[in-house]
């Protein structure tokens, strides 16, 4: 059997506004945020969806909850309490760059306590594994983030991780696992 897996990247944050190096922080949606998942709950409201998986990361749930609600009658306890957190869908941490300025990394040395891509690549297959064992002949929508996202297809479909285009905010590639 196979999964439908939905993937999809969380809404907008104020830290991506402001090109802020996110990492593994709860990070915060952005209005506009809040209204590109809830546009992406009205767009799925009429697809079948077995179950929702998120980062246990805030903006990856807000998204996730945003996306749930036309399924559970806009009861935001039901739905929250049926989304399934993972850390396996945490962003990369990106250690002391967390929390920086992106223009102001361009030419700096990347430091020991950067999550590796070796480390975030196998994040990625076992979430793979995770989501097939769980979730089998299922549609799962999961909502994770942009670097983990492309982790993800990069194992699924054995690429690089640079042959995988970047996910805009809010943006759903469904792959068939």
């Amino acid at each position: 059997m196979s999964c439908n897996l939905l993937l999809i990247r969380h809404g907008e944050t104020v830290d991506n506004v402001n090109q802020i190096m996110q990492g593994q922080t709860p990070g915060k949606l952005t209005a506009y945020g809040v209204e590109q998942a809830s546009l992406l709950g009205g767009l799925l409201a009429n697809e079948h969806i077995d179950a929702f998986v998120s980062s246990d990361l805030k903006r990856a749930v807000d998204t996730c909850l945003e996306i749930a609600l036309p399924h559970f009658g806009y009861d935001r306890t039901k739905a929250l309490a049926a989304i399934d957190q993972t850390p396996l869908l945490r962003e990369r941490d990106w250690g002391s760059f967390t929390g920086k300025y992106i223009p102001d990394l361009k030419d700096a040395k990347w430091t020991d306590d950067i999550e590796s891509q070796d480390k975030m690549m196998r994040r990625a297959a076992d979430f793979i594994h995770y989501i097939r064992q769980r979730y089998d002949g299922l549609t799962v929508v999961a909502v994770g983030h942009g670097i983990i996202n492309k982790a993800i297809q990069a194992v699924f479909y054995g690429k690089e991780m640079r042959e995988i285009e970047k996910m805009a905010n809010a943006e759903i590639r469904r792959i068939k696992i």
